[in-house]
């Protein structure tokens, strides 16, 4: 699959209030192709190819501040989300847990219940984000090569230096946070019981369409997936591998029903 159609369909699967904040790369290839059917008029290293390149530069700087400050705005969004999940979580043990105050078996499974969903769409979300990062670095990556290999400039290597280098590639925080959702899913919810509910739920989010962001989310990984695996074209320039277990419930579930748009 080509990468314009496979980022087109990360759109469509994302969050509505994301879909503007991914790269504009159909707009860019439009640049690159102006730029490259003006070359042989245009003597490299001579003022009009200088300044057609930093009008090329200049569109790339202002995706990369878009990316930038859209994904600093999440991140601090879910540090503060995750406290806050992990407080509710303390209140439910501490009042209704078998050694809370106010003990009840009914009503702390219910009120689990209620928290266990928002830490799977939480941990969704973060899913979702760190593959915000990854397809467009991909796709910055991508017009890079496709800009020196038309005009024959040498942009992409300093250009890929400096985006390694910003907030929206550094996801750290993020994986984190991610394995914390998974830790406090392992520490507050049986093994046996966590399975067969993951199980039923993942069923649940598969056919059901109001629980699209769930199906969306595996849509993310297996594109993290494709997008980090090895070919012919693998260079210093690609994202390490991700692996991902070919037994795993979620990736044969979502295997026989694609992702869906969020509207």
């Amino acid at each position: 699959m080509k990468f314009g159609k496979r980022l087109k369909q990360q759109m469509q699967g994302t969050l509505p209030g994301w879909r503007d904040k991914f790269l504009s790369y159909k707009h860019l290839k439009k640049i690159v192709k102006l730029i490259a059917s003006a070359a042989p008029m245009l003597l490299n290293g001579s003022l009009e190819y200088g300044k057609a390149e930093a009008e090329f530069v200049y569109l790339l700087n202002n995706e990369i501040d878009k990316f930038n400050a859209f994904f600093v705005e999440q991140e601090e969004d879910f540090i503060i989300r995750n406290k806050e999940l992990q407080q509710r979580i303390q209140k439910v043990i501490d009042r209704w847990g078998s050694n809370g105050s106010q003990p009840s078996k009914a009503i702390y499974e219910e009120e689990v219940g209620k928290v266990r969903k928002d830490i799977v769409d939480f941990h969704g979300e973060m899913v979702l984000l760190v593959n915000y990062s990854n397809i467009n670095y991909t796709g910055l990556a991508k017009i890079l090569k496709k800009y020196d290999k038309r005009t024959g400039a040498l942009l992409r290597l300093p250009f890929i230096q400096k985006i390694l280098e910003q907030p929206f590639f550094t996801t750290d925080n993020i994986s984190k946070l991610v394995k914390e959702c998974e830790n406090t899913i392992d520490a507050v919810f049986p093994v046996e019981e966590e399975e067969e509910e993951r199980k039923r739920e993942v069923k649940e989010a598969i056919t059901v369409a109001g629980e699209g962001i769930f199906r969306n989310t595996v849509a993310a990984l297996l594109t993290m997936q494709e997008i980090r695996r090895g070919s012919s074209t693998y260079s210093q320039y690609s994202l390490p591998p991700l692996n991902l277990p070919a037994d795993n419930d979620l990736i044969q579930l979502f295997q026989l029903s694609p992702p869906i748009p969020i509207v």
